[in-house]
């Protein structure tokens, strides 16, 4: 199930979407610059990996560094190869741009960071003892996805299913498409807590990103930002400033 666009217009220009994805960009070309085992220390040093925090017996043993807390910031910008950085990206270009849209670049920036940073420490609470290295941007992109789902219910979202080899593209309403994610994450991650779903996939992130991002968003929305939002009956809509520009003002003439 892909999402290949939305019926939500951008009014702004979505600056801080282009700097994180750039970012996340080049440190991919970065990590494919890597001989393996130093790519592999590079996601141990930089990635979050559960046992570091929760057993500093073994931790210590490994010679991780004591002070780990940048790793919550850091992993969001690191992903373990071609399909995961396409997929992480994707998934944050359709939706980021409108809620950028709505926060400004600085709260959008501030909103990722913090949804990236509490979903990987929700995984941790449901997978403690594991010793992978948690990198990618899914749930800094859930909470996005999360914000989404509250203001943009509405929205329509042209969907890839493939079944097979032969694909089938659907208009789907944002509210189905985002409950239907959220659905197959969280049977996933009951699945992946008695091995029978893959436990190299981050699922409790990605639950925990999409909770965050719904309780958050009302800390970082402007309302005046806020265009195309599901507006409760009988409250106006906001104009979209960008799209209606401030005539012109001619000096009077001199006498």
């Amino acid at each position: 199930m892909i999402p290949l666009h939305d019926s939500i217009p951008r009014v702004h220009t979505p600056y801080m979407l282009y700097a994180i994805t750039t970012a996340c960009s080049l440190i991919f070309v970065f990590e494919m610059l890597l001989p393996l085992p130093q790519l592999t220390e590079f996601f141990y040093l930089y990635g979050v990996v559960p046992a570091r925090f929760t057993n500093p017996e073994w931790a210590a043993r490994m010679h991780f560094p004591p002070d780990a807390g940048y790793v919550f910031l850091t992993h969001l910008f690191i992903h373990g190869g071609w399909m995961h950085i396409l997929i992480n990206m994707w998934f944050l270009w359709i939706f980021g741009d409108n809620i950028e849209d709505v926060m400004g670049p600085t709260r959008f920036l501030i909103f990722y960071l913090v949804c990236g940073a509490v979903a990987t420490g929700i995984n941790i609470l449901f997978t403690p003892t594991s010793t992978i290295p948690v990198v990618g941007a899914s749930g800094a992109v859930a909470g996005i996805m999360g914000a989404y789902f509250l203001l943009y219910p509405h929205a329509r979202v042209l969907t890839l299913i493939p079944v097979i080899i032969i694909p089938f593209f659907f208009y789907l309403p944002a509210l189905f498409f985002l409950l239907l994610w959220a659905g197959i994450q969280i049977v996933l991650g009951i699945a992946s807590l008695t091995g029978h779903a893959s436990s190299s996939v981050a699922w409790w992130a990605h639950i925990g990103g999409f909770l965050c991002g719904i309780i958050l968003l009302p800390f970082f929305r402007k309302k005046n930002r806020c265009y195309y939002c599901k507006i409760p009956e009988g409250t106006p809509p906001v104009k979209p400033q960008l799209m209606t520009p401030k005539p012109r003002e001619f000096p009077p003439p001199e006498e």
